[in-house]
């Protein structure tokens, strides 16, 4: 079997995966591929092969990665490197993540098809296992919040999995920190499995939930941290100083509608070559590292498209030892951090369409919900900021949740406002 290093690799190092015993490489491997790309199993496993033998353990996946397809890849990789005696399948933790399904993110859904129901959880496990050709995954994840599905169905069929044998451990994906802390506490009571990880976004761009929102879960429930987008959708690389290269993400509609403030981060970003240069390391090697820096988290999930593009990211564990504190605080002077007040995830309306005309009613309610898990508590002058967010959905929903959004960012403004014409609203309606 082959070396977990080679001669030419710097040593990877461990973490545990939150509060468990499984540890996984500070570098993983993600598998996220767009329905157009031309992956194929041989090349993925190309990949694989040369992340192992660096010392990377980790590999990620999703339902909804290639539309199915990015898990078909992997399990006929991990089936050829068993075959090979590259690796055996202990030698591997492999993860997926179960919400959206696994057609394209531009296919229209069945209602059932995209949610946290239990029906969704096991029947989509089944699937990607299916997919995988594999027994077992390590830790499965529920790729979003689901507003429409109490929390306490989603922990119990997640513990469901893990009893079929199906999965190890479970985990959220871009959960807000008020969500994560409800199912824990919901797994206390009925003495169920916790989430032992929460899967979120974390660049030198992107700090917020990892650097403020999350900061209390670290002591509370140990809470571990898969990690993605370590180069801001490519922004931190360099690459796009002098335009947008052919084949590049950001030719890709989705990654633009992601990214909606890119040159700001492209010239932010070359504010950092400079430091970079003097480091005598790349702009790549150093926002990888930074990451990985970062002792509350467990892996940073790379990505790459061709073999060199991944040694290339590999370099990242030499370089950590040249962030030193010094080197970190100068990077916070070249793109300051300022933490923001959490948003709901876009994701939370996206089975809106699905709905009667009864039920849109409901699905108004949900919002607020939504806002109740993200926020805390639903009061208070943070939802003058949620009213914007709100009308910033209504081109994208149904005509009648559109019509109770546009209200209710009038009642939200109206009730929460700080002018003496808020406050005798407010009086009013103690007359009422």
């Amino acid at each position: 079997m082959a070396s977990a290093t080679n001669s030419k690799s710097p040593r990877m190092s461990y973490r545990f995966l939150g509060n468990s015993g499984l540890l996984v490489s500070k570098l993983s491997l993600g598998s996220w591929m767009d329905v157009n790309d031309k992956y194929t199993a041989d090349a993925w496993y190309d990949m694989m092969k040369i992340a192992f033998e660096h010392g990377i353990n980790f590999f990620d996946n999703a339902e909804m990665y290639g539309a199915g397809l990015a898990e078909k890849n992997m399990g006929a990789a991990i089936k050829k490197g068993i075959a090979e005696g590259t690796w055996s399948r202990d030698d591997l933790v492999i993860t997926t993540k179960i919400f959206f399904g696994p057609k394209d993110y531009t296919a229209k859904r069945g209602p059932n098809e995209l949610s946290l129901s239990r029906k969704h959880i096991v029947e989509g496990t089944k699937a990607s296992l299916k997919r995988l050709d594999l027994e077992y995954v390590d830790v499965i994840f529920c790729h979003r919040s689901d507003p429409y599905t109490p929390i306490e169905e989603t922990v119990r069929a997640m513990n469901f999995v893990i009893n079929q044998g199906w999965a190890f451990y479970w985990g959220t994906s871009q959960w807000s920190a008020a969500e994560i802390i409800e199912a824990c506490e919901i797994a206390d009571r009925l003495g169920l499995i916790r989430p032992i990880v929460e899967q979120t976004i974390y660049s030198i761009f992107e700090r917020n939930k990892v650097d403020f929102e999350y900061v209390d879960l670290y002591k509370k429930y140990k809470l571990g941290l898969t990690t993605w987008s370590p180069l801001a959708f490519g922004t931190l690389t360099g690459k796009y100083s002098s335009g947008t290269p052919e084949g590049s993400r950001m030719e890709n509609p989705l990654f633009q509608a992601a990214t909606p403030d890119f040159a700001e981060r492209v010239a932010k970003a070359d504010n950092l070559k400079p430091l970079a240069e003097k480091l005598g390391i790349s702009m790549v090697e150093l926002a990888l590292a930074w990451c990985v820096s970062n002792e509350n988290v467990s892996t940073v999930m790379i990505g790459a498209k061709t073999p060199s593009q991944l040694e290339q990211n590999l370099k990242a564990i030499e370089a950590l030892e040249k962030l030193t504190p010094e080197v970190k605080a100068e990077i916070d002077t070249l793109i300051p951090f300022v933490p923001e007040l959490p948003k709901p995830d876009d994701a939370a309306m996206t089975r809106a369409e699905h709905l009667s005309f009864m039920n849109e009613l409901f699905a108004f309610e949900v919002v607020l919900v939504s806002l109740r898990r993200t926020r805390g508590a639903c009061d208070g002058p943070p939802l003058v900021d949620v009213a914007t967010v709100l009308q910033k959905k209504l081109e994208t929903i149904t005509p009648i949740v559109s019509f109770l959004l546009e209200q209710s960012v009038g009642v939200i403004k109206n009730h929460h406002t700080d002018t003496p014409e808020g406050e005798a609203n407010d009086e009013s309606k103690k007359d009422k």
